[in-house]
């Protein structure tokens, strides 16, 4: 097989054909020769479509018809010409004018092209249309021209570039009317200039760059300090900023002077605590003017019974008279203080489950005793059990007092309406959101007189009342609210003027069993058996009292006066007590923390606890400790004594 032969070489002509063919086909650039004086000796099919012209009206012209007449008017051709002869290369770009006479900018280079002796026969000139990216560059100066007027013209906000290190870069108005630096002046210095002694010493500046790295931005407020020194309260955005590439190129940093809106947000909320602490000392002067009038009654009532009863030669009848009368206002002062702690959410409660529907029922006969002939009652139960686990006793006190309120509202007689219902969630209540759960439902309605809305925005107040002096403590409704909130519960009320009220009664709804029903006290104290028993108390006077009572009762005592006290006797002595019998609220060691010891050290040794109030019961109960309420009387104390005795024995 033989060989293909080589490619025979292209004449001159040929390979100049080939060349203006490709030069023809170049559309995007205009590419011609000039001759040495700049006459157009060539023209392809580029510079035809930029400029206008066809071959046969340009080539033999000179070049400057390009030219515009201001480029004409200081020889701009010439110039050019020259240029490229002496450095061997000419290139700028200008406005150039087409045939028609619209002008274009453009980029152009200019090539002398040599003869074999070196001298210059002309020139290669390739010219291109860069208007349209001109075009978008003068937009993007425009735009830029812009956005620095926009920044500089910002007197609110210090608004300026930081390079990668920190050092600040430019800076606007905003900026110097801020911190009182002028650019000269800060522009090449570290940011950090700007923020406190204790700041820099923490290494504020370094973090505030590398959260704003790592998390994409920095944001937060603290103390600056201008160039004079003062301080101020700022808010900072740090951004970083980077190139197409990810390249880090710096940080933009804003900053505004909020010292005055801080000022004035401190200042709005210390007149609104000023105004809450105001509120409070009224309440405080209203709850203590209540407790000091109901207090002095019962006291009252107390001495003078007492000075009675110091009289010679009084008659049994008389002595008899004078000491129920302070035992029954001893009476009436507990109530009243269990309604203070029952609207305060401190009362301590037994709670109990129980069926609201028996519970009701077995109120029936005392309410319609209390409310009298003139107020006809309904009470409409479901069939099916609703149990709620609450403490009983509160419970009837709640039920009782709103049915008094009811009756109190209806001077001429009228109707009240007492029902149970499932609630599945509690409505909104004075404003709370409403509560998600499973609920009973204890209505109480009347047909009274109603309320206005400024008298029902104060019902639930502790001795705020519409009724006539002596008329009412203003604190049954107080403790219906305690005790619904301690309860977990709620308590709404809707009423208007002539269209009666309605009390709504919301306790958590439980599947548990209810207990049985409890015994009756049996205050013999022949039935209680003679114990050991172990008194903590550090008052004084409760203790030589309580010491006094237990043995009168039988039992034998041996009274200390706080927990640590105890806890030491008990060390060496544990074996001697049956019971130790603790006040909860003792400096020290409470008698909870004495009951969980003696819990855990001598678990055959029984606890009981008595308090007037202890917001650790009231918060968190008893912690499975017995409980007995001061005051207490003598029946009381025999019950519990009664009733730990017969638990032990079982």
């Amino acid at each position: 097989m033989s060989e293909p032969s080589p490619p025979r070489p292209l004449t001159d002509l040929a390979q100049a054909e080939r060349f203006q063919l490709l030069i023809d086909a170049v559309k995007d650039y205009a590419i011609y020769l000039l001759d040495a004086d700049g006459h157009v000796a060539t023209w392809n099919t580029g510079a035809q479509l930029f400029k206008g012209y066809t071959a046969q009206e340009i080539i033999g012209q000179h070049f400057s018809v390009f030219y515009t007449p201001e480029d004409l008017a200081v020889e701009m051709p010439r110039r050019a010409l020259e240029t490229a002869a002496r450095e061997g290369r000419f290139e700028a770009e200008g406005w150039r004018v087409r045939k028609d006479g619209t002008r274009f900018w453009t980029h152009v280079v200019i090539d002398p092209v040599y003869a074999e002796n070196g001298a210059v026969m002309g020139f290669a000139k390739i010219t291109r249309d860069v208007s349209e990216r001109r075009a978008t560059d003068q937009a993007l100066l425009e735009s830029e021209r812009r956005f620095r007027l926009l920044v500089q013209g910002v007197h609110d906000y210090a608004i300026y570039m930081l390079d990668p290190e920190g050092i600040v870069t430019n800076w606007n108005a905003g900026a110097e009317s801020i911190k009182g630096y002028k650019a000269g002046e800060i522009v090449g210095r570290h940011f950090s200039l700007f923020y406190t002694p204790e700041d820099r010493a923490g290494g504020g500046p370094a973090r505030a760059l590398e959260t704003a790295l790592r998390e994409g931005r920095f944001e937060g407020e603290g103390e600056r300090v201008r160039k004079t020194g003062e301080r101020f309260w700022a808010s900072v955005v740090i951004d970083p900023i980077h190139d197409d590439h990810g390249t880090l190129l710096g940080f933009a940093k804003v900053t505004r002077d909020i010292t005055e809106k801080r000022d004035s947000a401190r200042e709005i909320a210390r007149a609104r605590e000023e105004l809450l602490q105001a509120q409070k000392m009224e309440a405080i002067g209203r709850l203590t003017g209540g407790v000091a009038h109901d207090f002095n009654n019962l006291l009252t009532v107390i001495r003078a019974s007492a000075d009675f009863l110091r009289r010679p030669n009084l008659s049994e009848e008389k002595r008899a008279r004078y000491v129920n009368a302070i035992a029954e206002t001893a009476d009436r002062a507990a109530v009243l203080t269990g309604q203070l702690l029952a609207f305060a959410r401190r009362q301590p409660l037994q709670p109990e489950v129980f069926d609201v529907g028996d519970r009701l029922r077995g109120l029936q006969q005392i309410i319609g005793t209390t409310i009298g002939s003139s107020v006809s009652v309904q009470v409409r139960l479901p069939e099916i059990a609703h149990r709620i686990q609450a403490d009983p006793s509160q419970f009837e006190t709640a039920i009782l007092n709103m049915v008094i309120n009811a009756r109190d509202a209806m001077p001429r007689g009228g109707a009240i309406t007492i029902s149970a219902s499932h609630a599945i969630n509690v409505p909104s209540v004075r404003g709370h959101a409403a509560a998600a759960g499973d609920f009973v439902a204890i209505d109480i309605a009347d047909t009274g007189t109603g309320m206005a809305p400024d008298t029902l925005a104060r019902i639930f107040e502790p001795f705020f009342t519409t009724k006539a002096v002596d008329k009412g403590t203003g604190l049954g409704l107080s403790q219906v609210y305690g005790f619904a909130k301690q309860s977990r519960g709620e308590v709404d009320v809707r009423s208007r003027l002539g269209q009666g009220t309605t009390f709504t009664l919301y306790l958590p709804r439980t599947l548990a069993k209810a207990g049985p029903p409890p015994r009756a006290p049996s205050v013999d104290p022949g039935s209680v058996p003679v114990r050991q028993i172990l008194l903590v108390e550090d008052n004084q006077g409760v203790g030589h009292f309580a010491e006094d009572l237990l043995r009168e009762l039988g039992q034998t005592v041996t009274w200390v006066g706080d927990g640590q006290a105890a806890l030491d006797l008990l060390e060496h002595r544990a074996a001697e007590f049956d019971l130790v019998f603790s006040d909860v609220v003792m400096p020290g060691i409470s008698g909870i923390e004495l009951g969980q010891e003696i819990q855990m050290r001598w678990p055959a040794l029984e606890v009981i606890l008595t308090s007037g109030y202890s917001h650790v019961i009231a918060e968190e109960g008893t912690h499975g400790f017995p409980l007995l309420k001061k005051p207490y009387s003598i029946d009381g104390l025999l019950e519990v004594l009664r009733r730990n005795a017969s638990q032990t024995a079982d």
